[in-house]
């Protein structure tokens, strides 16, 4: 067979074989069962009314009369991954010396800013949230008690 014939027959191959696997492609539906059994999500994009992490990450925290107060540290996720707590850094001076306290996110007023950026305020002075319990972003640890073994006084028989 000639190089030409083996290259006609190659193309002519490919071009027998192109409609078979157009016809395999098949589309998955939106909510394929699937990705709902296994806890997946079906969005394929930042849907109205949500907002990412990454927009509150350092985000300036406004207190009562519009005032800046802090910013957001962390945010805090359960086991079952809802927003557990909002963890601000209050009464910083140019990154330092703030304190740390936690809010529920239900406390967080979100809006839109001229940039169409959000926005996060809270119905509390800096005041009241310096006041608040310290946070620690550290988890204690899980032991209890000691890890020495207590101590024993070895004792003598005596017969």
């Amino acid at each position: 067979m000639s190089k030409t014939t083996m290259t006609a027959a190659f193309a002519a191959l490919l071009a027998a074989s192109a409609p078979i696997a157009y016809a395999q492609t098949t589309t998955v539906p939106s909510h394929s069962a699937t990705a709902v059994e296994h806890g997946l999500t079906t969005q394929s994009r930042v849907m109205p009314g949500q907002i990412r992490m990454t927009d509150m990450n350092g985000a300036t925290i406004y207190g009562a009369g519009d005032k800046s107060i802090g910013d957001i540290k962390d945010v805090v996720l359960d086991r079952d991954g809802r927003v557990a707590e909002v963890v601000l850094n209050v009464g910083a001076t140019l990154g330092m010396g703030g304190k740390l306290v936690a809010i529920p996110m239900n406390d967080i007023k979100i809006a839109t800013d001229s940039n169409n950026k959000p926005r996060f305020t809270v119905d509390m002075t800096e005041a009241q949230l310096k006041s608040a319990q310290a946070f620690s972003l550290t988890a204690p640890s899980e032991r209890t008690g000691s890890s020495t073994a207590p101590a024993t006084t070895p004792t003598t028989r005596r017969d």
